[in-house]
């Protein structure tokens, strides 16, 4: 194992970095007046929550770790750390993110952690850093458990996972517009993703890839970011506070709510935790399948597009 996987973490060497280009972004879109724009508060939450999620991973970090450590001890061959398993073990990362991000989206449970990345309602750099606290309760690192199967180490996929993150930072903006087609076929990019933080009823849901876009085209979650749609951030129902504690908490706080309501069955306490976000007994909230159909109901022109 090559002793500079062991030292290095790459995400926090390119903090600085970070912070350059969000005061760079900034000063873009003040003096350009174009690029989206900047809320001071907002900002200042989602760099307070990246500053926690990176405390917080690095004092819990040992677990998930620990765990991946005992799978690549059951792997039947350990893979040598050069560049080809590296090519391939970067890749690998990203179809596992892939996963994971579409568990998030797809399971209250996972959405309850996720979405803190979702709750700005402005789309600049400063929402790359928006990051959750409570990621390991989630469950998702399990996904990178068959990687340590194969016989990848544990620090080389820790390596790619970092270098998967500081790659999603850049396309968290709205001062590039569109990148060159061939690049907009393979990779992730900011109109892409823009796709992905859209709460509009076609763009709910789509567009999960980490850094190549390809699995979204893949797997049928691909929407193309549409000049007669523009993108709207956000939640579904905003939250209204640019309090960090409840801007981590309040998905929890809603589920501990519903859980606890009383005449429920067993079952449907369980799809309140488990189910897609947005799934209810009594049907007074909707799930994004159901918003999609309801905004295909009142434009059924619409039928058929990508995303609805």
């Amino acid at each position: 194992m090559p002793e500079f996987l062991r030292d290095i973490n790459v995400t926090t060497l390119a903090a600085p970095l970070f912070i350059v280009l969000i005061l760079a972004e900034i000063l873009y879109i003040r003096f350009a007046r174009r690029g989206g724009a900047y809320e001071s508060r907002d900002a200042a939450a989602s760099v307070f929550m990246g500053l926690g999620s990176s405390i917080i991973d690095g004092l819990l970090g040992f677990i998930s770790f620990g765990i991946l450590m005992l799978a690549y001890r059951l792997a039947p061959y350990k893979l040598p750390v050069n560049w080809v398993t590296g090519a391939v073990c970067f890749v690998l990362v990203d179809l596992s993110y892939y996963v994971a991000h579409r568990y998030y989206h797809r399971s209250r449970w996972g959405w309850a952690a996720h979405v803190i990345h979702h709750s700005s309602q402005h789309y600049n750099l400063s929402t790359a850093l928006r990051q959750t606290w409570t990621g390991l309760l989630t469950g998702a690192f399990l996904l990178y458990v068959p990687l340590a199967l194969m016989g990848f180490h544990p620090l080389l996929i820790g390596f790619c996972f970092g270098l998967n993150l500081i790659y999603q930072f850049w396309f968290h903006t709205e001062v590039i517009d569109k990148c060159p087609r061939w690049f907009e076929a393979v990779m992730n990019t900011p109109s892409h993703h823009r796709v992905h933080h859209a709460s509009n009823p076609r763009y709910l849901d789509a567009n999960y890839a980490g850094v190549f876009i390809i699995w979204d085209r893949l797997f049928g979650t691909f929407v193309a970011e549409r000049s007669d749609d523009p993108p709207r951030y956000g939640l579904v129902s905003n939250l209204g506070t640019f309090n960090p504690l409840r801007v981590a908490t309040h998905e929890y706080a809603g589920i501990l709510r519903d859980i606890t309501r009383p005449g429920l069955s067993l079952k449907q306490r369980l799809l309140y935790i488990f189910a897609e976000p947005g799934w209810c007994h009594d049907g007074s909230r909707k799930s994004s399948r159901q918003i999609k159909a309801d905004y295909v109901a009142r434009h059924p022109e619409h039928a058929g597009e990508p995303g609805l």
